[in-house]
């Protein structure tokens, strides 16, 4: 008997474990909110946890510098954006950084690597911007990279540089959830409308 309770217990708490991954809640999550435009401003608050992490936050400046850490310092040593996001002639991302992870031998941490590795153009930076004004810019293809919305979505979901934050190397954070769920989030509040929070 003792056991049929355990393993019915466990079943019942399964769902509401499997929910939240790393901080962020799956599409399933949001099923009770019956107004479909409440429910897309819900999905988008959620994808914010991403958006608005380090993780992605220090690629997507509103300058010409990246940033670097939890703490989103500015890169060091010093870059600036350069032609086409790659950094500057004689101190291209690729000087430092290589087609994936390599980790320090000397300490703890890394550098971090991608093919390819550079800056989101400048018209898709967003430090310091407002969840409105972030979410108006990710719906305007000209301060979205040129995307579409079904575009945006297959970036978010299948982008490999995206989901490089997953997977950023020793000594890094990853972004919340996983690539995974920040795609279905993304289609979820593109179903519902792409509605976006008042402020």
């Amino acid at each position: 008997m003792r056991k049929t309770l355990i393993l019915a217990a466990m079943l019942v708490a399964a769902p509401a474990l499997a929910d939240t991954v790393n901080g962020l809640r799956t599409v399933d999550e949001f099923e009770g909110i019956e107004a479909e435009s409440e429910r897309s401003v819900a999905y988008f608050d959620e994808m914010l946890k991403v958006i608005q992490h380090p993780r992605c936050l220090n690629c997507h400046p509103v300058d010409n510098s990246p940033r670097q850490g939890m703490e989103m310092q500015m890169h060091e040593p010093p870059v600036v954006r350069g032609a086409n996001d790659f950094g500057a002639p004689g101190m291209r991302c690729t000087t430092c950084h290589g087609t994936e992870n390599v980790e320090f031998t000397t300490k703890e941490g890394s550098i971090p690597g991608h093919e390819p590795w550079q800056l989101a153009p400048l018209e898709t930076g967003w430090i310091g911007k407002s969840a409105a004004e972030i979410c108006a810019q990710l719906k305007d293809p000209e301060r979205n990279g040129g995307r579409s919305m079904a575009e945006l979505h297959e970036h978010n979901a299948e982008d490999g540089l995206v989901g490089w934050g997953w997977h950023p190397g020793e000594g890094r954070e990853p972004a919340p959830g996983s690539q995974e769920i920040f795609g279905e989030l993304t289609k979820a509040w593109i179903d519902t409308g792409s509605a976006c929070p008042a402020s």
